[in-house]
């Protein structure tokens, strides 16, 4: 099959990264006898750059008419006196409207060679593996007014917190349904003891999970599973919850596999997927290759099984990553200052060499 995958390598490590995962995709149409074709656009402080839009149309048009979106990072300081419509993360909120992308499922799991890369104890979080789903289009990031203006009593700010019932509804069926393929168990986070829109939010979980009995459904307040996700990780399995919350938590939550460098993360909803690592730019070490690529080569595995249909490819990727930090292979940012690290490019190669290794499988 010919696969159309719209590439957006963006600001700072987002071509390095995304390169490698290019070179990983360009792997699996040789080994698996597959034809991807790469479209590039332009989104956030390069696209503000050369075209002075965040996002321009012809980005959005390319996205949706593609099978699937891989993205690299956007945004860095060099942008940050930008007004908010020209910031460079505006054109990552926009291209997620524009392309309905209302579900971002984060996967979290602590890889056993790295455990002692984590600054939590090994009996903490020996065995985390768990899900965080995030509503990606409605909330604080979204809502209308938002302003800053003068008063009286001097400068006064309004972000304002709106969510429709349906959008509600819409995320927490696709929680209850991954719950439901794994472990069975549901987290729904919120706020229910101080905001409005998390108690309706609650009612909406409540009423939707008489219809997956097998589901245990458990309410968590965002302050309790911020302290539960360090304190005692192994208890979740699928977590749910709002966007800005959502945010925070799977951010919190790299803490538990020991770096950032190591989270995918897949948009669904209506449009063409879109796929990046949860980690930003890092301007600070962009150009060096030395950002770790493993997750956005996690994210590439995600693409094949949510976008493509293409799950023992995925399942392939997922454990040629596995095998290569079993052998205790590391970039920068895992390694001990007393052991030796990977480059960008060289991490790539070595989970490619390790991916060719691999029989396929013929149903």
């Amino acid at each position: 099959m010919n696969f159309q995958i719209a590439i957006l390598e963006g600001d700072g490590v987002g071509p390095e990264i995304v390169k490698e995962a290019v070179l990983l995709l360009q792997q699996i149409g040789e080994q698996y006898g597959h034809s991807f074709e790469f479209n590039y656009g332009k989104i956030g402080g390069i696209a503000l750059d050369e075209v002075g839009n965040p996002l321009p149309e012809e980005t959005i048009d390319l996205c949706k008419n593609s099978d699937a979106v891989l993205l690299g990072a956007v945004g860095g300081p060099k942008w940050d006196q930008e007004p908010p419509n020209r910031r460079p993360e505006t054109g990552l909120l926009k291209i997620r409207k524009e392309l309905e992308l209302f579900a971002n499922i984060r996967p979290v799991k602590v890889y056993e060679p790295l455990i002692e890369t984590s600054p939590l104890k090994e009996d903490v979080i020996k065995g985390a593996d768990f899900v965080i789903v995030r509503e990606l289009t409605g909330g604080i990031y979204f809502g209308t007014p938002r302003e800053r203006k003068v008063t009286d009593n001097g400068l006064e700010v309004i972000d304002t917190l709106v969510y429709k019932e349906s959008e509600i509804e819409r995320i927490l069926i696709e929680a209850f349904e991954l719950a439901n393929q794994r472990n069975k168990k549901l987290t729904s986070v919120d706020k229910a003891n101080v905001l409005e829109s998390s108690r309706v939010w609650r009612e909406v979980a409540n009423r939707i999970s008489v219809q997956y009995p097998e589901v245990e459904l458990q309410h968590m307040l965002v302050d309790n599973a911020a302290m539960q996700l360090i304190k005692n990780p192994t208890q979740f399995d699928v977590i749910v919850t709002e966007n800005m919350f959502g945010d925070i938590l799977s951010d919190e939550a790299s803490v538990i596999t020991g770096s950032i460098g190591l989270l995918p993360s897949a948009s669904l909803g209506v449009g063409p997927s879109l796929y990046e690592p949860i980690h930003g730019s890092a301007p600070d070490i962009a150009g060096q290759n030395v950002a770790n690529p493993l997750a956005t080569l996690s994210s590439v595995a995600l693409m094949l099984r949510y976008s493509l249909g293409l799950h023992k490819e995925a399942q392939d990727i997922e454990e040629a990553i596995d095998e290569v930090l079993q052998k205790g292979f590391k970039t920068k940012d895992i390694a001990k200052q007393t052991e030796p690290s990977l480059t960008t490019t060289e991490m790539g190669e070595k989970v490619r060499n390790t991916l060719a290794s691999k029989k396929m499988i013929v149903n």
